[in-house]
């Protein structure tokens, strides 16, 4: 019997006495195998991988490196055993080539030789089949090459044990793919390859097992091609959950935002908007689709005040007063006060959005305090709203009064969409709601933006799955560097279709009402 690349027995990990991230944990991955992690969030995926990385120590348990036992203490011991991983936040200097980013911080011998180590790059990715320039500098690349820089810097470094934590997070659908040949040759040439991922779809197109975690405590290992959907979130979550959206036709549908001709342009002079026009309309969900930085944020922040606009118009059709409210020159406060509410989960969910500090309450709060009549906060309604959001979403938290900073990414994250979908909006924006959260938290929100939609809310959803946009949006517009390159209808569109306009740069059609 094979024995395996990398193997770990009774894993356990805890932070404070309350908090057990991992318990007892047996997973092994195999030379010429390609292993898919999936659990919940908070379940334990991360912490466990950066266990075998060297980034935490387990408190308990063994880690055995084919068939020997052995101790990462750190990364340079995990580089020591030939493990590598690819985190999802890259972690290259941008004014640096690729393969100048490749050697950084590897002590090579002799004198340092930039022309070795760009030829030796060229020859990993010829070998892999990666497309990628070494000397290339870093500000100048999509996300997809900035992502081979990292996979590549792993394999100059020896690595046959690889890591990837949600590796096609941000990538196009073609992106995608050309990833997964990568990842397919190199499982070829006998690499061990664990992927963290959210993705059902690409789990059963792509890896040859499947482990899963609950609640930090191993469930079990099948094969990909005797599993399906179904099947490996029941065993996620511990029941069996319905993996469909239900999608109504849009009622009473009518113009609730105008945006015209808007152009905007950013503090080094760059045009991040060029002549934008669509429609969003009452009681439909319009998806914008778009490769990351192609304008989805300045859109959505020029619309909710806290983004100049260079010219252009944004006219709000009010259903209260019956009158038309031009947005611009108006102040974030007053365009909220209308009804327009933007809920943008960025990267760094603490960083814009929610105090890390504060408990889920005052998170709550943060959102009302100004509404106070007195120099008392009043703290009831925030409260019974918190309790509402835990229930709802299934946070899962010790209580209401838990500081934010101690729940993981993904129920900060139903805290930071639950308050602006309690707020009873007329046009909610959601940007990346569900980016990073687990597939039961997913369809939560999907459900939650469909009610929305259904008691005449006009939703923009921003998301990076274009398998869900498809399924959940009424029309997809899609965004190609700054411009509208189409607008199609959700039902029956065309996933390949889409990801090429992502990549338009000559821009399409303007006028996407």
């Amino acid at each position: 019997m094979a024995i395996p690349a990398i193997e770990l027995k009774n894993i356990t990990k805890r932070f404070g006495s309350k908090v057990v991230a991992n318990k007892n944990v047996n997973l092994c991955a195999y030379k010429g195998e390609i292993l898919s992690l999936l659990g919940e969030n908070g379940s334990g995926k991360t912490t466990l991988m950066n266990m075998i990385s060297g980034i935490y120590y387990p408190d308990e348990g063994q880690i055995f490196i084919d068939g020997e036992e052995v101790v990462i203490r750190s990364p340079k011991d995990a580089f020591k055993y030939r493990i590598g991983m690819i985190h999802q936040h890259f972690k290259l200097i941008d004014v640096f080539s690729a393969a100048q980013n490749v050697v950084l911080g590897l002590k090579e011998e002799g004198k340092y030789d930039i022309k070795a180590v760009t030829e030796r790059v060229r020859a990993i990715t010829e070998q892999y089949g990666f497309e990628l320039d070494p000397n290339k500098k870093i500000y100048e690349m999509s996300v997809s090459e900035k992502q081979t820089v990292e996979i590549i810097k792993v394999l100059y470094r020896g690595a046959d044990i690889l890591i990837l934590d949600e590796p096609t997070a941000v990538l196009t659908p073609q992106e995608t793919q050309k990833l997964f040949n990568v990842l397919r040759r190199m499982r070829e040439d006998g690499k061990a390859i664990i992927i963290i991922t959210h993705k059902l779809h690409e789990v059963l197109s792509l890896s040859d097992k499947v482990a899963v975690l609950r609640k930090g405590e191993y469930v079990g290992t099948v094969n990909t091609s005797e599993t399906n959907e179904a099947e490996l979130t029941e065993m996620m979550v511990g029941k069996k959950i319905n993996l469909n959206i239900e999608r109504s036709e849009p009622k009473n549908s009518e113009p609730r935002l105008e945006v015209k001709n808007l152009n905007c342009v950013n503090v080094e002079g760059i045009k991040t908007l060029d002549n934008v026009s669509f429609t969003a309309k009452s009681g439909e969900i319009l998806g914008i689709a778009g490769i990351a930085g192609s304008g989805q944020r300045e859109l959505l922040e020029s619309i909710a005040g806290l983004q100049p606009i260079e010219s252009g118009e944004i006219i709000y059709h009010n259903p209260k007063t019956g009158s038309d409210d031009e947005l611009r020159g108006k102040t974030p406060i007053q365009i909220r006060e209308l009804g327009v509410r933007l809920s943008f989960v960025p990267e760094d969910r603490l960083g814009m959005g929610l105090v890390g500090n504060m408990d889920i309450i005052d998170n709550m709060m943060l959102r009302s305090y100004r509404k106070g009549k007195s120099m008392f906060l009043e703290r009831k309604k925030p409260k019974d709203l918190a309790e509402r959001i835990i229930k709802d979403l299934e946070v899962v938290t010790p209580s209401a009064q838990t500081p934010v900073r101690k729940l993981s990414g993904g129920n900060v994250q139903k805290v930071l969409v639950g308050r602006e979908i309690a707020a009873s909006p007329t046009v909610l924006m959601a940007a990346y709601p569900v980016r990073g959260l687990d597939i039961n938290s997913s369809y939560a929100i999907y459900n939650l933006l469909n009610q929305q939609k259904e008691s005449g809310v006009a939703v923009i959803f921003v998301g990076e799955d274009l398998d869900v946009l498809i399924e959940l949006c009424d029309r997809i517009m899609v965004i190609s560097s700054g411009k509208i390159s189409g607008i199609v209808e959700g039902r029956g569109a065309d996933k390949g279709e889409i990801g090429l306009m992502m990549t338009k740069t000559d821009g399409g059609a303007s006028d996407a009402n």
